[in-house]
C-alpha cells in the first residue's frame, strides 16, 4: 500500500445513517431553528440535541420520532423521567402526534411512537425499535454505572437515536461521554484519554489546553447545542426568546453556637459534616422558609435535602404537598403533574426526584431549604420554572447558614466556570469544522539547524540516505492523544492497528537515513487499557510494539534504559486502581506497579564496516569520568542520593509537579526509596522552562532534557547531526544545539513549528552568551 492509498482510507468520519427530508414536511408547528435541528438530526440518524431548557425539546424529538416512524414504518420509544411521560403525551395531542403509554405487560408494539419511564428499561424488549429518544438523557449519570452500561448496550443496534438533553455541563465530561459512547461514536473513557487531563480527584477532569478546537469540533460532528436560536444562526427568531429577570434571594441563618472550644462557629463544611450540619441548623432554617411560604398565596416549589426536612415543612405549611423517594410511582407522576395543573399550590420534593424535564412555568417563586455542592442540581431545579414560556421574574430564594458559607462560594463559583464554559462550547460546536488532509508547508535553515513543517513521511524525502548521525524522539502514544485537526497526524488513527501501519511508513525511511552503524533513540511507555473499552483492565505494551515496528524497518536492538516515575505522583493524578492502596486491601490480584518510561536504543547495522567509520569517540577521563560511566551504564538513569537528599528531592519534585505538599507529604518515609534513581524529573521539559504560548499543556508525552542531553553526550560527537520526526516544540534540537551538534526536524503542527523556531534560536543565543563569559 502506498502512503497516498493509506490516507485516503484515513479519511473516517461520522457517517450519516439517517435520511433527507423536505422542510416543508414538518410539523407546521415548530419555529424555525427547530426545523432546522429536526432536519439535521434526521439526516444525521444517530444525533445529539443539547438545548437548554425553554427550547421546545419536547416538539422536536416528537416529530424527529414521527417522521422515523413514517419513513420506517416500525416503533419508537421515547424513554423519559418519571411524570415527563405524562406531559410528553399531552404536548402531542397539542400537536398533532400520537404518542401512547407503553404497557410492558403487554406484547411489544409494530409501529407508533411509545413512552415510559427509564425504571422500565428491564422489562421492555428494546430490540423490536427502530429508534430511541433519551428524553432528558443527562439524567444517565445519576443511574448507577451498570444501569447507564445496560441502556447504552440494548439499544447498540438501534439504527435511530436521539438523546435530548440541556446544555451538559462542560465541567462535567462525564456527560458528554456517555452521550458520545450511546450514539457509537466513541467510547467515554477513549475520549477522556484522548482530549483531557486529570486534575486531583477521582473524576475531576479538565479539558487540554491544546485540545479545545479538535474536542468541541469533533462534538460539533454529532450534536447540536444552543441556549437561545441566536446561538445556531436564527437571530430574529432569538429575540422572542429572551427569559425574564432570575432574582437570587440569599437569606443566611446566624446558627447556635457549637461546642467546639472555639470563639466563633467555623465558617465551612465538608462532604463528611454535611449532613450533620444540616441536621444541627433544621429548625433555623425551615423556620424561615415556612414563613416566606405562608406569608403568600403564589405558588412555591421547596426543595429539600432530607426526609426529615420534608417531615417538619408538612407540619408547618398545611397546604403543602410532598413527593418523596418511597412514593410508588404513581403516585409521585399524580403530584407532580397535578402540581403543574395547578391542584395544589405548594410542591415540596427533592432535586433527584423533579428536577429534570418538568415544566413549571405558572410557578415563579422556588426555596432552596439548604443549599448543597452540586450546581448542576440547582441549575436544573431552577429551570423547572425559569424557562420559555415564563411571564414573570423568578424568585430562588436560598436559605444558608454562616457554618456553611463555603458551600456558597463553592456553587458560586462553579456557576462562572460553568456560564464562561457553555459559552466556549456553543460558540466553537457552532462553528464549521473538519479534519483536514493538506498542510501549508514552512522552512527555515541555517547553518547549525534546518527546521521544516510539514509531514514527516513526505518531507523525510529531502534528506539525504545514510547522512544522520543519530536520531531520538518521542512519538505519538498511538491514538491517546490528539494533537491536531490533520488527518496525517500519527496521533489521528482510529486504533493502535492504523498507527502502526501509518508508523511504518516513517521508520521504513528514517533505516535509510541513518548512516550505518549508528543510532536511533526512541522514548515510550505502556499504556493503561480499561475494561469499558477493551473488555479487560491491563496495559497495552506499546513499548514493545513500537520494539517490533523498528526492528521491521531493520533496526537492531541495541540496548534499553528505564527512567524512573514517581507511582504516588501517578496516583495522585490519575487515581488509577492499579495504584490505589484501599485496593491493595479490597484484592491485590487488581493491584499493580506504577508505570516507567523507557529509552530503547537501536543500531543500523546494514552497510556497517569495521571498525567503524565514524566512531563516537569524543569522551576521555576528563570530560567522562570513570564514576560517571558507572552511573550512566545502569539500566536505570540518574545517581544514588541519601536520606535526607531524597526528602528534600521528594519535596521538590511534588512542588513543581502540583502535589500539594500537606502534613501527610512532610511526614512521608522514602525508605522504601533510598538507593533508587530519582533526578531525571518530568518536569525538565523544555516548555516547562520556556512555555509555548499556545495555551497548550505542559507537552503530552515529553522527552525530558536530562535524558536528550545524556543520550547525545553518549552517542554523537560534536559537529554530528540529530535528526528527530517529531519536533514538537524543539526540545531534541534545542539541546543538540546547546551541546554544539547540528540538528534537522519535522513538525506537522504549525504553532509547535513556530515555538520550535524560537527555541533553536533561543539555545543559540545562550551559547553565545556564555563563550563571551
Amino acid at each position: 500500500m502506498k502512503y497516498t492509498e493509506f490516507l485516503e482510507k484515513k479519511r473516517s468520519k461520522i457517517v450519516n445513517s439517517g435520511f433527507e427530508i423536505n422542510e416543508s414536511n414538518l410539523n407546521k408547528n415548530l419555529f424555525d431553528f427547530q426545523k432546522y435541528v429536526v432536519k439535521n438530526a434526521l439526516k444525521k440518524g444517530k444525533y445529539a440535541v443539547f438545548a437548554d431548557t425553554g427550547m421546545g425539546k419536547t416538539i422536536m424529538q416528537l416529530e424527529w420520532a414521527n417522521q422515523v416512524c413514517i419513513y420506517t414504518d416500525k416503533p419508537v420509544l421515547i424513554l423519559a423521567p418519571l411524570a415527563v411521560s405524562g406531559q410528553t403525551i399531552q404536548e402531542g395531542v397539542r400537536f398533532g402526534i400520537k404518542v401512547a403509554k407503553l404497557d410492558t405487560s403487554k406484547p411489544m408494539p409494530n409501529s407508533g411512537i411509545w413512552i415510559t419511564n427509564y425504571e422500565q428499561i428491564h422489562n421492555i424488549d428494546c430490540s423490536v425499535f427502530i429508534g430511541i429518544v433519551l428524553d432528558e438523557s443527562s439524567i444517565l449519570k445519576n443511574f448507577t454505572g451498570k444501569y447507564k452500561n445496560l441502556i447504552i448496550d440494548v439499544f447498540k443496534n438501534t439504527p435511530y437515536k436521539l438523546p435530548c438533553t440541556a446544555s451538559p455541563s462542560p465541567n462535567d465530561i462525564n456527560e458528554i461521554g456517555n452521550h458520545s459512547e450511546f450514539l457509537d461514536i466513541l467510547d467515554a473513557r477513549d475520549m477522556r484519554a484522548k482530549w483531557f487531563v486529570r486534575d486531583e480527584g477521582m473524576n475531576n477532569y479538565r479539558l487540554k489546553g491544546h485540545a479545545k478546537v479538535d474536542f468541541y469540533g469533533w462534538v460539533g460532528t454529532w450534536c447540536t447545542m444552543f441556549s437561545n436560536p441566536a446561538d445556531i444562526g436564527f437571530y430574529e427568531t432569538g429575540e422572542n426568546f429572551d427569559l425574564p429577570k432570575l432574582n437570587y434571594i440569599e437569606q443566611q441563618i446566624t446558627s447556635k453556637k457549637q461546642n467546639n472550644g472555639k470563639l466563633f462557629n467555623d465558617f465551612s463544611v465538608n462532604a463528611t459534616n454535611f449532613n450533620r450540619e444540616l441536621r444541627r441548623t433544621i429548625n433555623e432554617r425551615l423556620e424561615v422558609v415556612a414563613n416566606i411560604v405562608n406569608k403568600s398565596t403564589e405558588p412555591f416549589i421547596i426543595w429539600v435535602n432530607q426526609n426529615e426536612e420534608e417531615r417538619i415543612l408538612k407540619k408547618l405549611i398545611p397546604d403543602a404537598v410532598a413527593v418523596n423517594g418511597s412514593d410508588k410511582p404513581e403516585i409521585k407522576e399524580s403530584r407532580l403533574l397535578g402540581f403543574a395543573k395547578k391542584e395544589f399550590r405548594v410542591l415540596l420534593t427533592k432535586k433527584k426526584i423533579a428536577q429534570f424535564g418538568l415544566n413549571y412555568q405558572h410557578c415563579n417563586n422556588q426555596i432552596f431549604a439548604g443549599i448543597d455542592f452540586s450546581f448542576e442540581g440547582l441549575y436544573q431545579a431552577i429551570r423547572r420554572s425559569y424557562r420559555f414560556g415564563q411571564k414573570r421574574d423568578v424568585n430562588i430564594y436560598i436559605i444558608s447558614t454562616d457554618t456553611m458559607e463555603n458551600v456558597t462560594r463553592a456553587i458560586q463559583r462553579k456557576e462562572k466556570q460553568f456560564t464562561e464554559l457553555q459559552t466556549e462550547l456553543k460558540t466553537s460546536i457552532n462553528k464549521k469544522y473538519k479534519l483536514i488532509m493538506d498542510y501549508t508547508r514552512n522552512e527555515v535553515k541555517t547553518d547549525d539547524y534546518h527546521l521544516i513543517c510539514g509531514d514527516s513521511i513526505d518531507e523525510i524525502d529531502i534528506i539525504k540516505d545514510n547522512s544522520i548521525d543519530f536520531s531520538i524522539f518521542s512519538p505519538p502514544f498511538s491514538n491517546l492523544f490528539v494533537y491536531s485537526n490533520n488527518m496525517r497526524d500519527l496521533g489521528n488513527n482510529v486504533n493502535d492497528e492504523a498507527f502502526f501501519i501509518q508508523n511504518q511508513f516513517l521508520l521504513d525511511k528514517l533505516f535509510k537515513k541513518i548512516k550505518p552503524g549508528r543510532l536511533v533513540c526512541v522514548h515510550t511507555k505502556d499504556l493503561a487499557v480499561y475494561k469499558t473499552s477493551s473488555g479487560y483492565t491491563g496495559l497495552n505494551n506499546f513499548t514493545g510494539n513500537y520494539h517490533r515496528a523498528m526492528e521491521k524497518a531493520g533496526f537492531k536492538y541495541h540496548s534499553k534504559v528505564t527512567i524512573w516515575t514517581d507511582p504516588v505522583l501517578e496516583m495522585q493524578r490519575t487515581k488509577t486502581q492499579r495504584l490505589l492502596y484501599k485496593q491493595l486491601r479490597k484484592d491485590s490480584t487488581f493491584t499493580g506497579v506504577g508505570l516507567p518510561e523507557y529509552l530503547t536504543i537501536f543500531k543500523k547495522w546494514e552497510g556497517l564496516e569495521l571498525p567503524n567509520e565514524n566512531p563516537v569517540n569524543n569522551k576521555n577521563y576528563d570530560n567522562f569520568p570513570l564514576n560517571t560511566w558507572q552511573e550512566w551504564a545502569s539500566p536505570i538513569w540518574g545517581r544514588k542520593i541519601n536520606r535526607a537528599e531524597l526528602i528534600d528531592m521528594i519535596e521538590t519534585y511534588y512542588e513543581l509537579n502540583g502535589i500539594e505538599i500537606n502534613e501527610e507529604t512532610k511526614n512521608l518515609n522514602p525508605e522504601w526509596l533510598n538507593g533508587s534513581w530519582f533526578d531525571i524529573r518530568r518536569t525538565d521539559v523544555l516548555n516547562g522552562k520556556k512555555g509555548t504560548s499556545q495555551g497548550d499543556e505542559k507537552h503530552i508525552a515529553p522527552l525530558q532534557l536530562t535524558v536528550i542531553r545524556r543520550a547525545l553526550q553518549m552517542w554523537t560527537n560534536p559537529g554530528e547531526t540529530v535528526f528527530t520526526p517529531f519536533l514538537g516544540i524543539g526540545s531534541e534540537i534545542y539541546e543538540s544545539l546547546k551541546l554544539k551538534r547540528k540538528g534537522i526536524g519535522i513538525e506537522l503542527k504549525p504553532s509547535y513549528f513556530e515555538v520550535a523556531k524560537r527555541n533553536c534560536n533561543n539555545a543559540l543565543l545562550e551559547n553565545n552568551q556564555l563563550e563571551l563569559l
